[in-house]
């Protein structure tokens, strides 16, 4: 989107990454929050669990909603899907011109099934089905974790012409297998003589939380004598951007094959990676170092508020991502050999994850449950 009034988002752009926002709330729409950031360029937007929990549970904005005798009736999940969807679908048709004017290249609002879903592959495709038909607009994308149950699940949503974001991404392993499953549900339409143009999907890679996990796993080892605190420094910062990167070379490789290309030819898009958990945890880095890293062509960074703040107030645009895969791929060994087994965090991590938008799901619910009672 190069109409960016915004020049690091317009030079993001320019440089083939979109920025996303990474909130959502009935604040987010009403007070024209997003309706700004649009103009700005930000050109997509994500929700997760824990998002709609601070946005249901912890403000008055959904109360009124709930006394609505339509959905005053309906069981506690329904009620809180609702709620979603109507956010959702605002959020939608906000974006809604960004779509047209990129020819469904841009401009998607996101929604998750169920965490509770996690390992259960046929109900994440029918719930995945249910929301794209009550949301009934093309710029919807469903969310879908990662986990092993719900690979086959993506597929399938595919299948159907529905576009996915799959979250919970963290190591390139589990990045090709759905890279793959985009790949496969594409050749089953063009195989069925279905058409490719319009479906989207973005593969949601998760970048400073491999910081977080890599910094707290070395500690211990600091503390158990078995690692100098001083080797720290040349990781720090730095490990969840090399895995970023591998996964970006992944990324190229798949999507510059052959097999993609029969299907480009078809009008197939590639499925972008989009780089998630980008705000910094560790206060000593620069708010935009996410941002400033993973700068590069075929990506979307889903950025939180703080980020998107920051973004907007400066940052040093170049074209990074493409560098330095050398080095990624030497300092995951390093960390490795330290005894930093990052193959096992990244597991750890997507267990942790699906663990935590289900925990922040089950207190939503909770919450829910509380207000109809005292309203």
């Amino acid at each position: 989107m190069s109409h960016s009034k915004n020049p690091q988002i317009r030079a993001l752009n320019e440089l083939g990454q979109s920025v996303w926002y990474d909130n959502l709330s009935r604040d987010v729409l009403r007070s024209g929050e997003l309706s700004s950031l649009i103009q700005e360029g930000v050109s997509g937007l994500t929700s997760n669990p824990t998002i709609f929990k601070q946005a249901i549970a912890d403000t008055s904005n959904y109360d009124e909603d709930m006394k609505q005798p339509e959905l005053k009736e309906l069981p506690t999940e329904a009620l809180c899907e609702e709620l979603m969807v109507r956010d959702v679908a605002a959020a939608a048709d906000l974006l809604r011109p960004v779509y047209d004017a990129t020819n469904a290249g841009d401009g998607y609002a996101s929604i998750e099934v169920s965490p509770y879903l996690s390992a259960d592959g046929k109900g994440t495709v029918e719930a995945a089905l249910r929301l794209w038909k009550k949301l009934n607009r093309p710029n919807i994308m469903i969310k879908i974790p990662a986990t092993p149950e719900c690979i086959p699940a993506v597929q399938a949503v595919l299948e159907q012409g529905i576009n996915v974001n799959i979250t919970l991404i963290f190591s390139t392993q589990v990045y090709e297998q759905v890279a793959n499953a985009y790949l496969s549900a594409l050749e089953t339409r063009a195989r069925k003589g279905e058409s490719l143009q319009g479906i989207s999907s973005v593969a949601s890679f998760f970048v400073s939380r491999v910081d977080a996990i890599v910094e707290k796993s070395f500690d211990e080892l600091v503390k158990g004598g078995k690692a100098q605190a001083g080797e720290k420094e040349f990781f720090l910062g730095k490990a969840g951007i090399a895995n970023s990167k591998l996964a970006y070379a992944a990324f190229e490789r798949i999507f510059g094959s052959e097999r993609f290309k029969l299907l480009q030819d078809q009008g197939a898009q590639v499925q972008r990676p989009l780089w998630a958990s980008t705000g910094t945890k560790n206060p000593a880095f620069k708010a935009v170092m996410y941002v400033e890293e993973l700068a590069g062509r075929d990506t979307v960074n889903t950025m939180p508020p703080g980020t998107v703040k920051a973004l907007l107030a400066g940052g040093d645009i170049e074209p990074r991502l493409h560098n330095g895969l050398k080095e990624a791929e030497s300092l995951i060994s390093k960390v490795n050999s330290l005894g930093v087994v990052t193959d096992n965090l990244l597991r750890d991590l997507q267990v942790a994850g699906v663990k935590s938008f289900a925990d922040s799901y089950k207190e939503l619910l909770a919450s829910i449950d509380t207000k109809r009672q005292n309203i």
